[in-house]
């Protein structure tokens, strides 16, 4: 039985929602290992559009169960939104169909506000944060300062270490931040009665998966953000603050390597990226807002604009190399129906030199203009095809260049927002 990592090929916001969705199909587990409510997966079933930030987007198959792992940063009053909302459509009737981690940390009233007040006070050096406390709420994880879900549900241990903790964070907001200070109080009670709704799906999730990969079950694990958002091998510091690369697919969860058999990565048939940060291949005219109106390039958590451009051929080759992809899913190809040209960025030129691969200095990456390759659009609604070979000659063309460029095979096509407007080529569970 095989299990499959999903991971981000550029900078998020790939349709990793959907491809979670439509996999979900032939697993058993369904497993979130890194990220918080900062990345949103939008979902259309049928005529309904379903936009979930904690849950894994499996939680809309019956019979599923759902798993956040310790690699998950958790805001409670969200996840319970979440879940309000999920039984209130009918999508969840059944608790046991979810389970959070016991060593997950929890996002604190503290944090995010730690995180607009340094945004605010960064003028140009904005990172563009969504102000929803993971960075602080990592940096607390490994500074041993966290609260985990597990301290959260003792309501001593919790009281000690939140009296210990917001001390210094007060200290922080009102000494360098300029911000007003929490007391003990209003977050305590507050928090102790989230902890009396999540006690209900706190769980060693460790354990759980380990007993279900002997079982042999199938799992299917999914991150948020991208490659190029990683805290390690992304474009730092303009990166997210976890490990979004496949590897945080086994520390965010307590998975061995040994028990990964499929790493999909997820890439647009163009690319975008949200907040600030090198971006070569982004268009600042027609043909990106043209590219933003198609394709709703806003995000599911701000709503703010996405930053469009050509597909960046550099980029998703380095997202093969980190994370050891054996496919791609490409989405949103429907997107480009209607332009006479299509551009590839297939190298970089850096002072006047060939860039052959995706630099690793931020202050080099900032400076390479693209290269570019062109090729025929096909100018045609692609929304119904329903097998590649149905596919404009132009658009097989497309793909297949695509494929060749990055050194990957491509396994899905989505021509289209619905679960079942996919082109499925290769089964990674088969």
């Amino acid at each position: 039985m095989a299990n499959v990592v999903v991971v981000g090929a550029q900078w998020g916001d790939e349709g990793k929602g959907k491809v979670v969705d439509i996999y979900t199909e032939f697993a058993d587990d369904v497993v979130r290992y890194q990220g918080g409510n900062n990345a949103g997966h939008t979902l259309v079933v049928g005529d309904e559009k379903v936009v979930l930030h904690l849950i894994p987007s499996g939680i809309l198959h019956q019979g599923k169960r759902c798993i956040i792992g310790n690699g998950v940063v958790l805001d409670p009053e969200v996840f319970i939104r979440e879940i309000t909302n999920l039984k209130r459509t009918g999508r969840i009737s059944d608790d046991s169909c979810l389970l959070l981690s016991e060593s997950l940390h929890i996002i604190m009233p503290y944090h995010k506000r730690i995180d607009i007040a340094r945004e605010s006070k960064s003028g140009d050096k904005k990172i563009g944060t969504t102000g929803r406390g993971i960075g602080p709420a990592y940096e607390d994880k490994i500074g041993r300062r966290g609260i985990r879900l597990m301290d959260l549900l003792d309501r001593e241990v919790f009281a000690a270490k939140l009296r210990e903790f917001l001390e210094e964070k007060n200290f922080l907001l009102e000494k360098l931040l300029g911000d007003k200070l929490f007391t003990f109080e209003e977050i305590f009670e507050q928090y102790c009665g989230y902890a009396d709704v999540l006690r209900t799906y706190a769980a060693d999730t460790t354990l759980v998966l380990h007993r279900d990969v002997a079982a042999g079950k199938r799992l299917l694990f999914e991150g948020a953000q991208g490659t190029l958002l990683d805290v390690d091998h992304g474009t730092y510091p303009y990166v997210t603050s976890s490990s979004t690369c496949s590897g945080g697919a086994c520390t965010g969860t307590g998975v061995s390597p040994r028990n990964i058999d499929e790493i999909i990565g997820i890439s647009k048939a163009y690319v975008t990226r949200v907040g600030s940060g090198p971006f070569p291949t982004e268009l600042l005219d027609a043909d990106g807002e043209e590219l933003r109106k198609t394709g709703s390039e806003f995000g599911a958590t701000t709503g703010r604009p996405r930053r469009c451009g050509w597909f960046d051929a550099m980029v998703v080759r380095y997202a093969v190399r980190v994370n050891g992809l054996t496919g791609i899913a490409l989405t949103k190809l429907d997107v480009l129906d209607g332009f006479d040209t299509i551009k590839i960025c297939t190298g970089y030129i850096y002072n006047g030199k060939k860039v052959d691969e995706l630099p690793a200095n931020l202050a080099v990456f900032e400076q390479c203009t693209p290269v570019y390759e062109e090729m025929p659009g096909w100018k045609s609604d692609i929304t119904n095809v329903r097998t590649f070979d149905e596919l404009p000659l132009n658009a097989r063309n497309y793909v297949k260049r695509l494929e060749e460029l990055v050194g990957c095979p491509m396994v899905l096509v989505s021509v289209g927002p619905s679960r079942d407007a996919t082109i499925m080529l290769k089964n990674p569970f088969a």
